[in-house]
């Protein structure tokens, strides 16, 4: 992992842009983070395949109010083909049958080898990524774990609950372009998860939500439904979601 620059903003967070091999990434940590200090519970912050610097605006806020008012350390990385990293043919494709599909429907149902050929070839490629930046990242002064997995594609979000044991809970957000087999491993998710469904989503069909949601094995889940589109989730959201990882990455309810 190698640091190519730092800034500290004026709520006492330091945010340092790296590269593991050739994935980008961000991570953020409280100013006072030192070898000698506790070690800072992780957050892993997901984002949809937009590019980093599309996304910065959003991830950064997010990343900032978990540092800041909680004393976590957060992190995000680039997606496959996405950003700056080399374009990769086979997704550029699939976006693009993608957006013939939901043309020729007219919003409604997209077939599941389309989807398929989107998702699942990003989650093989994603999570193994995601895995190695968390090998990193704990390895740190200062970064010990319990680590948390919030937002980004909902079906990365739920191969790592199943395959990475160091994660304790999750944040998700609510998406309908989920495979088939992907139902299938929310069955084997028992970590605590807190899942943001935005009602009026027009990108995305309510009902697959609601019924990957009804699919998660975990005892503990918790479904904050709120009325609005896809970009519309309310600020409160953001310190409820904050509770969420204080609760089950300190032990300490906010």
């Amino acid at each position: 992992m190698h640091f190519s620059s730092e800034q500290r903003f004026d709520d006492d967070v330091v945010e340092r842009a790296f590269t593991l091999g050739e994935i980008p990434g961000i991570l953020w940590t409280p100013a006072a983070l030192s070898p000698g200090s506790a070690p800072a519970p992780l957050i892993l912050i997901g984002h949809p395949p937009l590019g980093l610097g599309r996304m910065y605006p959003r991830l950064a806020g997010r990343a900032r109010h978990y540092v800041a008012e909680y004393g976590f350390a957060a992190a995000t990385i680039e997606l496959p083909g996405c950003g700056e990293r080399p374009r990769w043919a086979a997704a550029e494709q699939a976006r693009a049958d993608l957006r013939r599909a939901m043309a020729r429907e007219s919003g409604g149902p997209v077939g599941g080898e389309i989807i398929d050929a989107l998702i699942l070839p990003l989650v093989d490629r994603a999570v193994p990524e995601w895995q190695a930046a968390l090998d990193e990242l704990l390895a740190l002064p200062g970064i010990g774990g319990p680590v948390g997995y919030e937002g980004g594609v909902i079906s990365i979000g739920v191969r790592l609950a199943v395959v990475e044991p160091r994660i304790v809970a999750a944040g998700l957000f609510a998406g309908s372009l989920v495979p088939a087999a992907v139902f299938e491993e929310a069955r084997r998710v028992t970590i605590p998860l807190h899942v943001l469904l935005q009602w009026d989503d027009e990108g995305n069909d309510r009902q697959a939500a609601l019924d990957l949601f009804d699919a998660f094995g975990s005892r503990e889940k918790t479904l904050h439904a709120n009325l609005g589109g896809h970009t519309g989730v309310p600020q409160f959201e953001l310190d409820t979601g904050a509770r969420f990882f204080a609760r089950h990455l300190t032990g300490e309810p906010r």
